[in-house]
């Protein structure tokens, strides 16, 4: 009998990799570096869970701005994850989800499911207007969240920072080593 699920032995062989470098981006019309609450939180989340920041930006939700923005984070070898906030909800300045979705090698449609199944318990009916989204871009994993900081709160603490080391796990399972 194996003593633990494989679920679990997964979670646990993520933990090997210690303190992944995760990028931040922030995408917002409005806010500025002291009232990005969004963006301040995942920075603590982060740290406090033992990972570090290796990129932080705050950009206008305009793909011409957004679009360089990830692309760095993705030429950055210190990244593993990164984390979007704002720019997913369904109003004409809302480009986030397309942005993102651009640039996306695979979907990890479980992600936005989820997401919305706990914004639902929380928020009603509203959840549906979330575009709430997860992927991997060239080995690395994606996450775009909505800009409220509950919103923020609840994708970091249940779903990203829980599984954040098995996703890296697996992404470097097969990946070629590098000399």
């Amino acid at each position: 009998m194996d003593p633990q699920p494989s679920f679990q032995q997964h979670q646990a062989a993520g933990a090997k990799y210690g303190a992944l470098g995760f990028a931040i981006i922030t995408m917002s019309d409005s806010r500025t570096p002291e009232t990005d609450t969004s963006g301040q939180f995942i920075r603590e989340a982060v740290t406090s869970a033992g990972h570090r920041v290796a990129r932080y930006a705050l950009v206008k939700d305009d793909p011409a701005q957004v679009r360089p923005e990830l692309q760095a984070a993705l030429d950055d070898p210190d990244v593993a994850v990164i984390v979007t906030n704002g720019g997913t909800g369904v109003s004409l300045r809302d480009n986030a989800y397309e942005t993102v979705v651009g640039i996306l090698d695979k979907r990890l449609d479980g992600f936005g499911e989820l997401f919305r199944m706990l914004s639902y318990e929380e928020i009603g009916a509203a959840a549906m207007l979330s575009r709430a989204v997860g992927g991997i871009a060239r080995g690395k994993v994606v996450f775009s969240l909505p800009g409220s900081t509950k919103a923020v709160k609840l994708g970091i603490e249940k779903l990203i920072l829980p599984q954040a080391g098995h996703l890296y796990f697996e992404l470097q399972k097969h990946a070629p080593t590098q000399t």
